[in-house]
């Protein structure tokens, strides 16, 4: 399982075509642990922030990569948790 710590991200309002139904999504640039960064949706309970813990859970078929928190959500994250 891959793991790294979010460099950036930033909450798609107003996504591509392909992803409309699913907006609003957070995104996010990872550095890995392995080196390099890696784009991905991030899903789970709670929107991260730059320098969370994230671990690598799946790569769909369609190449998208997707990311949990890897570990407990800090306080400072709980009032942005909705997107809207």
């Amino acid at each position: 399982m891959e793991r790294g710590v979010v460099y950036t991200e930033t909450v798609m309002h107003s996504a591509p075509e392909a992803f409309v139904n699913d907006a609003p999504y957070q995104l996010a640039i990872v550095s890995l642990e392995s080196g390099g960064r890696r784009t991905g949706r991030v899903r789970g309970a709670g929107r991260v922030r730059i320098g969370d813990a994230v671990r690598l859970v799946e790569t769909d078929s369609a190449g998208v990569a997707w990311f949990e928190v890897d570990g407990p959500v800090s306080s400072a994250n709980r009032p942005h948790d909705n997107f809207a």
